[in-house]
């Protein structure tokens, strides 16, 4: 497969032989999320936003797997240095009870492995005077530890501080933070005190009052942690104003708590910053980060961590020790090749070809986002995924968010080629289910 003159390619969606793959993977599987019934085949050519189904469709992925394989598939160089790999097995130990070596002393090593996956993450904290992590299996874990940590640290920890359209993970801990859809949290048992309030400048002077020593009803003192997403992912790509995020510094400053920023969907480049809290005046006292670093880390200052072993909590976390070479190799070809700039330049063209379409298209009512984190609102839930099933027949795999947008999350790689192409599909799509003026 050429990258640079493939083009999707679609006959028909589900074809016969992935809807055996479909039927085959619930004839077992529990209830779940599934967006539509799209099969990769992962014996067949991928490359960049490539993938190809069982039956032959070629289609051009710009969900990159909700941003947890942002160099999309068999990047040359990521592939290239995992071929050297002499895989042994296990290659997943119980890595909170046992360490890992990739051969000769740290300094020496060929192979990263987890301890330089962690040591790589307090280089790129630093300037938070983040200089401590601990690895876990997914992003909802991450979560989990890095409010685990604030009660800890806390005193009288009684409260916790969210904000409307979260999304912050399926456990149980972290669903009690989610405030995106009810669905999620519905007939679930929740974590206590749990407080929201909307992300905006009315919601903070909302969360002021709260806050407020003569007459608000939570006592500072009592709040363990203010979680954020510095990008709203699932909740509708909200893109928060610096003035927000300043104000939310400082309320925090001037009491005293800690702020976790969930970057789990928005970090490791996506935003055209290596974290979404770069683009602002926000210094977190927590990171976490999942998806597209190839396993869950919560990333903090060690006084914030506790001193006693049993606190946190993982089985594979530091022993994925495939996952932590990929995370960190992920790392190093996302600033060798400058990807970073590459998600600027790409998301503000995306944004801006998009923004032209919806002025002829009155169902498009906002564009929005940061890099290439980009979404576009409908009018409608129902025009969204109607335009969204359609772009799937066009050859183009996106998804919804929030209550009527769809996001594109290309590969931070992403070329003006594959854009343009995207945008074809997604202006065809949207013509099959309104009448789309010409330019």
């Amino acid at each position: 497969m050429d990258r640079d003159s493939v083009e999707p390619t679609v006959t028909s969606l589900p074809g016969p032989k992935a809807s055996e793959w479909v039927e085959y993977h619930h004839s077992t599987a529990a209830t779940s999320t599934y967006v539509y019934e799209f099969v990769w085949d992962i014996t067949k050519d991928a490359v960049g936003p490539f993938c190809t189904d069982p039956d032959g469709n070629v289609l051009l992925d710009f969900t990159s797997h909700v941003a947890a394989a942002p160099l999309g598939y068999n990047n040359p160089e990521l592939q290239s240095r995992l071929d050297d790999l002499d895989l042994v097995d296990p290659m997943k130990i119980a890595g909170q009870d046992f360490y890992v070596s990739t051969g000769g002393s740290p300094e020496t090593a060929s192979l990263p492995g987890p301890a330089h996956l962690m040591d790589r993450l307090t280089d790129l904290t630093d300037h938070y005077g983040l200089d401590t992590v601990f690895l876990s299996n997914s992003g909802a874990e991450a979560v989990e530890n890095a409010i685990k940590i604030c009660y800890d640290a806390c005193e009288t920890p009684k409260y916790g501080i969210t904000f409307d359209g979260a999304f912050h993970g399926r456990t149980l801990g972290a669903l009690s933070l989610n405030r995106s859809k009810s669905v999620h949290r519905r007939t679930f048992p929740e974590v206590s005190g749990i407080h929201d309030v909307p992300y905006s400048m009315a919601g903070l002077e909302t969360l002021r009052d709260k806050l407020d020593d003569t007459h608000g009803h939570l006592p500072a003192d009592q709040v363990a942690f203010l979680i954020l997403e510095p990008v709203q992912g699932e909740g509708g790509y909200h893109v928060p104003s610096e003035e927000f995020m300043r104000e939310v510094q400082a309320i925090c400053d001037e009491h005293d708590i800690p702020v976790i920023a969930d970057e789990i969907q928005s970090g490791v480049g996506r935003t055209g910053e290596l974290w979404a809290s770069d683009h602002y005046d926000l210094e977190p006292d927590v990171i976490t980060s999942a998806k597209a670093l190839r396993v869950g880390a919560t990333v903090a200052n060690e006084e914030l961590f506790p001193d006693t072993e049993a606190r946190l909590s993982s089985t594979w976390g530091a022993g994925d020790i495939l996952a932590s070479i990929q995370g960190t190799l992920t790392l190093d070809v996302i600033q060798e090749q400058d990807l970073m700039a590459n998600a600027t330049e790409k998301g503000t063209k995306l944004r801006a070809a998009l923004s032209r379409l919806a002025e002829r298209t009155p169902c498009l009512t906002d564009v929005r986002g940061l890099g290439l984190m980009t979404a576009v609102e409908f009018d409608t839930k129902d025009r969204r995924d109607a335009v969204l099933k359609a772009a799937l027949s066009e050859g183009l795999l996106t998804l919804g968010c929030g209550k009527r947008s769809l996001r594109f999350l290309p590969p931070l790689d992403v070329t003006d080629r594959e854009l343009d192409l995207a945008l074809e599909c997604f202006e065809a799509a949207l013509d099959s289910v309104v009448s789309t003026p010409r330019a």
